[in-house]
């Protein structure tokens, strides 16, 4: 963009990583004045984000439990655990931004079957 003297421009900058980690990167601003082009540094910080799941235990005797989600409430549900989970606990770190998951687990007894779903839980990642 072309300004002429004494004109004014804002610049605005959106930060969207895609990954965790510092990332830098700049602005030139390249005039017809000395010492140009002027940069100005830019940096910021890439935020990853998980889903923190719980459970109670089973009632009945359990060899662990499968954690199921969807982008569906009440529908959809996909096993997201590649083996038995064995505590009370998960956490899901492949998770999108401006998405809301839904989560179910069931128990497992010791022969494989599964219980019905749990009740429903969901996490919005912003």
């Amino acid at each position: 963009m072309t300004l002429a003297p004494s004109q004014k421009l804002t610049l605005s900058v959106t930060f969207d990583p895609t990954a965790a980690g510092s990332l830098n990167g700049s602005i030139s601003i390249v005039s017809n004045a000395t010492g140009s082009p002027a940069v100005i540094g830019l940096s910021g910080t890439g935020v990853a984000h998980s889903v923190a799941l719980s459970w109670n235990a089973s009632t009945s005797t359990a060899s662990g439990y499968n954690v199921y989600r969807s982008t569906t409430s009440g529908s959809g549900y996909v096993k997201i655990n590649s083996s038995l989970v064995s505590g009370l606990a998960y956490a899901d770190s492949n998770v999108t931004r401006g998405t809301t998951y839904y989560y179910v687990t069931t128990a497992v007894d010791s022969s494989g079957s599964e219980s019905a779903y749990s009740n429903r839980a969901s996490a919005a990642i912003p």
